[in-house]
């Protein structure tokens, strides 16, 4: 297989696992080796599932504001947890293609691969979920049908997605693109750099 191919096996391994018990505080059990990149895929989707139903629950219009805050922190740092493994990612390829000459005229793609990579675990939970849309019996027909399109849409996104990660892997194994990458920043998270949180420490 490869790499998108196998990616996509690992993204759904890792859905259906959550799936078994169906609840955000359910304890990851990542079945690949220590260090290998298919155990990083697996907990990036793990990440993705878990923050995927934290969502769901939070737009309970009936919920209590209490937990609505403490479920809002939770993502805020399921967030950051995202960005961090999709940063560990891609130094993963910077390390594998380090001895990959880029030519004079290669190209800066505008998203790194860990980034479409992100995109393309999020997709695995939209195709997972619109799936059950549509072949839920208690929906309506029109409902079903409906979900159907959109699970059309979204899988021949899935084809796409994969063929512009495979040649972007391509493109950079032959030089043509130049691997160059950039962390996030994120400035909300740190305490130094978000100045709700650095006057609040003043006082």
């Amino acid at each position: 297989m490869n790499f998108t191919e196998t990616a996509w096996q690992i993204f759904n391994q890792s859905i259906e696992d959550y799936h078994v018990f169906d609840h955000p505080d359910t304890l990851i059990n990542n079945p690949y080796p220590k260090d290998s990149l298919e155990r990083i895929l697996y907990a990036k989707n793990w990440i993705d599932t878990v923050q995927w139903h934290l969502e769901d629950i939070i737009r309970d219009e009936n919920i209590n504001p209490a937990d609505a805050l403490q479920l809002k922190r939770r993502i805020d740092v399921s967030n950051q947890q995202r960005t961090d493994l999709v940063e560990f990612i891609d130094s993963w390829f910077l390390d594998k293609y380090k001895n990959i000459t880029p030519k004079s005229n290669a190209r800066i793609n505008s998203e790194t691969i860990a980034w479409a990579v992100d995109r393309f675990s999020i997709l695995a939970l939209k195709i997972y979920h619109m799936s059950l849309e549509a072949h839920r019996d208690s929906a309506s027909e029109e409902h079903r049908l409906n979900c159907q399109q959109k699970l059309n849409v979204l899988l021949d996104q899935k084809e796409d997605l994969s063929t512009s990660i495979s040649q972007l892997l391509t493109d950079i194994e032959n030089g043509d693109v130049k691997m160059k990458v950039y962390k996030q920043m994120k400035m909300y998270n740190d305490e130094s750099l978000n100045p709700i949180l650095y006057q609040k420490e003043q006082k």
